[in-house]
């Protein structure tokens, strides 16, 4: 027993110096602390779960091909000369604080005269996959966080081994714990059809501690790329069908065309070359072919764990913070942090129209009263919230000033920012922005506007549930 005794003290201060070396926040570090030497064993092993800062110890180094690295490096000049290039569109010199955030951080240039079309719930986002993937001729590129049997899963394998008949290749990559339920006999379908499969982390024994925290959370298809597809829809029947208990899921995605696709492919391909272990996607005869069919500008928004730079996060709270008349957010998880929570109330503060619409439903009882928790300091602040009533409202869309929407697979919150892997596409487009903006405000004349007074009239039941819930924020 002292021999035990021992070694644990002597590894809880190994960890320690790791969490003084590389801990984020102070509050974060002492909380981990704290965790270690109160909780014998459960601390140390919640650490290894969910603590260890892969920012700073990298999770990964994702490969990259000589064509891909020269690819990425473009940014590094355009950052620096950005100011001086009379080519540079009207509408990024307008936000070009913003497009040199994204560059520097998320390594992707701004890339114009794309056709993107967003695409509102289930059966909008399938029909326009389904046609895409049906006219393939080259290569079918597929990746998602949740992949489940059901209706939807048997079309898409009808389809791809339809096209791998017809010589298309086709790359088929799934999360493995937000793919946890896709049966072994569906995967093994696929690849004996020719199709190559692999889990992103998949859930194995030796790497669970290590990996279990950290999801792909991203859903892109590529095809030929030409078209891609990008947003909140994950592979589920319940896009179609609803959901028993909770019903209907509404959610957005979009689609591309232009030159913002290779920005696509290469976070596909990189996610790809890791899953695999292969480098046979980074190269480039899957770039650069595509024709210039509109006018939008785009610019990619990527980040994972392991990146420099918290990109998503650091979009988010730029557009809050840059925005002039509103801000109005749709998503289904706002846990925003510090941060993000001090922009939304400062914009507020400052006569910015800020509006939060949320589902009045939820997936998951800790996750509702987590979000719940954030709105009495939201509502004083004077950000205006709205519950939607019908079914499960999952989109993942921010719109501002009439010129600038981001659409993509993050949420509003900690894991989003810090644990996942993410993709958004920030779309600098004034009459995109303004039809998105019309949809929210009719969604919002369907829905509850919380009232500050009537809640902070709520029970100390529902206080409680809040503060409890409020504890697990940074793992939710």
């Amino acid at each position: 027993m002292t021999v035990a005794l021992i070694l644990y003290f002597l590894l809880a201060i190994a960890l320690m110096g790791r969490l003084l070396l590389y801990g984020i926040r102070p509050t974060k570090t002492l909380a981990w602390l704290l965790a270690i030497f109160t909780i014998p064993v459960g601390g140390m092993l919640f650490y290894f779960i969910l603590g260890r800062n892969k920012r700073k110890n990298k999770f990964y180094t994702l490969k990259k091909t000589k064509e891909i690295s020269q690819y990425l490096d473009k940014v590094e000049d355009y950052y620096i000369t950005v100011n001086e290039n009379d080519n540079i569109p009207v509408v990024i010199k307008n936000h070009i604080k913003l497009a040199k955030l994204i560059t520097k951080g998320s390594k992707f240039l701004p890339s114009t005269n794309n056709e993107l079309i967003p695409l509102k719930n289930g059966p909008a986002t399938f029909e326009a996959i389904f046609s895409a993937m049906e006219d393939a001729k080259k290569f079918i590129h597929i990746q998602y966080y949740i992949f489940e049997d059901g209706d939807l899963a048997e079309k898409f394998k009808s389809i791809l081994i339809g096209k791998i008949k017809e010589g298309v290749t086709i790359c088929f990559l799934y999360d493995g714990l937000g793919s946890r339920t896709l049966s072994n006999k569906y995967i093994n379908s696929l690849k004996a059809a020719g199709i190559r499969v692999y889990s992103f982390l998949p859930m194995r024994f030796g790497r669970l501690l290590s990996s279990i925290n950290y999801r792909n959370h991203r859903k892109i298809i590529i095809v030929d790329g030409v078209v891609g597809f990008t947003g909140g829809i994950n592979v589920s029947d319940k896009y179609i069908k609803g959901d028993p208990i909770i019903g209907k899921w509404y959610d957005m995605h979009l689609q591309l065309k232009g030159t913002i696709v290779s920005s696509l492919q290469a976070v596909f391909a990189m996610d790809w070359s890791f899953a695999s272990n292969t480098n046979d996607l980074l190269d480039t005869k899957f770039f650069f072919n595509n024709s210039a069919p509109g006018k939008s500008t785009a610019q990619l928004v990527a980040s994972g764990p392991d990146s420099d730079f918290s990109s998503i996060q650091q979009l988010y709270f730029s557009v809050i913070n840059s925005a002039k008349k509103y801000v109005y957010i749709t998503n289904p998880y706002v846990i925003p942090g510090e941060a993000v929570l001090v922009a939304l109330q400062v914009a507020a503060m400052s006569g910015i129209d800020v509006r939060l619409l949320l589902s009045a439903n939820s997936d998951s009882f800790l996750v509702k009263w987590n979000v719940r928790s954030y709105f009495e300091n939201l509502l004083e602040s004077g950000v205006k919230i709205y519950l939607y009533p019908d079914g499960f409202l999952h989109s993942k869309v921010i719109i501002s000033d009439d010129t600038l929407t981001s659409i993509g697979t993050a949420n509003l919150d900690i894991r989003s920012f810090e644990q996942n892997y993410e993709v958004n596409v920030l779309i600098y487009d004034r009459e995109i922005t303004t039809e998105l903006k019309l949809d929210f405000l009719k969604d919002c004349n369907k829905s509850r506007q919380m009232d500050y007074q009537q809640h902070l009239k709520r029970s100390k039941t529902d206080r409680l549930k809040e503060g409890l819930a409020k504890i697990f924020s940074p793992v939710l």
